[in-house]
C-alpha cells in the first residue's frame, strides 16, 4: 500500500514528495501487484471524500496536481469564472446563468464546470442540451472568449493526473466521489482568468478552500456562502464573501429585494433548456432574475469592472430585462450548430462513421 493512502487512512498528514510519489507510481502503474492500482485508487478517493484531510495535506495534494498541469497561457484582462462546490440546496444552473448574464454585461468570462453529481443538471449537462460546446483547448478558449466575449471551457482545464486516476478506476466512475472532487476541482482548474467566484455550500468545504485559496497565485479567488447552504449569492439570505483582502456581508435584502424563497430557484428538470433561457430574459420570475443579477453583480465587482454594488446590479437587471444573455446564449448555440454543419459538410464519411 503506498504511504500516501497509509498516512490518509490512518488520518496522518500527507507531504509534496508522498503525493509526488504517488502520481508518479500511478502514471506507471506501480503502486502495486495486478489490479493494486485500482484498488488503491479507489480507496484513495473513498478516504479524502469520507473526511476531508487536515490543511497541510490538502496544500500539498494540489500542489502536487496544479505543478502537472500545462500552464494555460496569459490571463484574459479582467476576466471571471464563476463556479460552485455543489452539495447544497438544488437550484437550477445558477451560475451558468450569471456567466451569461456577465457577459452580457461586457465582463470577459471563462465559465468551467462538470456534469450532474447531486443536481438535476451540472453545467455541462446543460451545455449539452443547449447546444453549446465546451472549448477543446487553451488556444480555442482564448479564441472563443475573443469572438463572443465568453467561453466554456472543456476538460483541459483540469490536471491530467485526473484523467489518469478515472482510467485507473475504470468501469468504476468518478461520481461516487464527487463530493471531494468537486470541493477541490474549482482551485486546480487552470484558468486563464483575473478572478473567480466560488460558491460554498459548506461549512467544512469552506473551512478547507479559505485555508487553500492563498496557495492560487494565478487568479483572486472570493469565496462565498449563506445561510440558506447554497452555493451561490441569495438575495433573501445572508450573505458572506471572503476575498484575499476583506469579508463582505450582504444581509438579505441588503442589495435585491428580500421576498423569494428557495422553492422559486428549483431545477426544471421536465423543461431544463426552456426555463432556463427564461431566466435569461428575466420571465421566471423576480426571485431568479434577482439572484442571477446579484451574483453577475459579484463577478463585476470581483475583477473590478465595477466599484459600486449598487451599480453592478443595476447593470446586471437592465442586461437581464433587456434579454441580452438570452440572446447571447442563442447565438452561441447558433454557431455551435453551423459548425457542426460546415464540418459534417467538408468531410461526411467522417460523420457517418461518429
Amino acid at each position: 500500500m503506498h504511504p500516501a493512502l497509509t498516512a490518509l487512512l490512518a488520518a496522518r498528514p500527507v507531504d509534496l514528495e508522498a503525493w509526488r510519489s504517488w502520481w508518479d507510481q500511478l502514471e506507471h502503474r506501480t503502486l502495486g501487484p495486478a489490479d493494486s492500482d485500482r484498488a488503491q485508487a479507489a480507496a484513495l478517493l473513498a478516504a479524502l471524500t469520507t473526511r476531508l484531510p487536515d490543511p497541510a495535506t490538502l496544500t500539498a495534494l494540489l500542489t502536487s496536481l496544479t505543478e502537472r498541469t500545462p500552464h494555460p497561457g496569459p490571463t484574459h484582462p479582467g476576466s471571471v469564472n464563476i463556479v460552485g462546490t455543489g452539495g447544497g440546496p438544488a437550484t437550477f444552473n445558477l451560475s451558468t446563468a450569471t456567466a451569461l448574464t456577465a457577459a452580457a454585461m461586457g465582463i470577459p468570462v471563462v465559465k468551467t464546470g462538470s456534469r450532474a453529481y447531486t443536481s438535476t443538471a451540472g453545467s455541462v449537462d446543460l451545455l449539452e442540451r443547449l447546444g453549446i460546446t465546451l472549448t477543446p483547448s487553451h488556444t480555442a478558449t482564448a479564441d472563443h472568449l475573443a469572438h463572443h466575449g465568453i467561453a466554456f471551457a472543456g476538460p483541459h482545464v483540469y490536471p491530467p493526473a485526473l484523467t489518469r486516476l478515472a482510467r485507473t478506476l475504470y468501469p468504476l466512475t468518478l461520481k461516487p466521489f464527487g463530493a471531494f472532487l468537486n470541493t477541490l476541482g474549482p482551485l486546480i482548474a487552470t484558468v486563464p482568468v483575473t478572478a473567480q467566484l466560488t460558491g460554498v455550500a459548506t461549512p467544512t468545504a469552506l473551512d478547507a478552500l479559505r485555508a487553500l485559496t492563498p496557495q492560487v497565485s494565478t487568479r483572486t479567488i472570493w469565496l462565498a456562502h449563506n445561510s440558506a447552504g447554497a452555493d451561490e449569492l441569495l438575495p433573501f439570505a445572508d450573505n458572506t464573501l471572503h476575498t484575499p483582502t476583506a469579508t463582505i456581508h450582504l444581509p438579505a435584502g441588503s442589495l435585491a429585494p428580500h421576498t423569494g424563497t428557495l422553492t422559486d430557484l428549483a431545477p426544471h428538470p421536465d423543461d431544463l433548456t426552456g426555463h432556463f433561457l427564461r431566466t435569461l430574459s428575466a420571465q421566471a420570475g423576480d426571485t431568479a432574475t434577482h439572484t442571477i443579477a446579484l451574483n453577475a453583480a459579484a463577478l463585476a465587482l470581483a475583477c473590478g469592472r465595477h466599484t459600486h454594488w449598487n451599480t453592478a446590479y443595476t447593470a446586471a437587471l437592465d442586461a437581464l430585462t433587456d434579454g441580452a444573455p438570452r440572446a447571447l446564449a442563442e447565438r452561441l448555440a447558433t454557431k455551435t450548430a453551423k459548425a457542426t454543419h460546415v464540418t459534417r459538410a467538408a468531410h461526411p464519411q467522417e460523420a457517418t462513421r461518429a
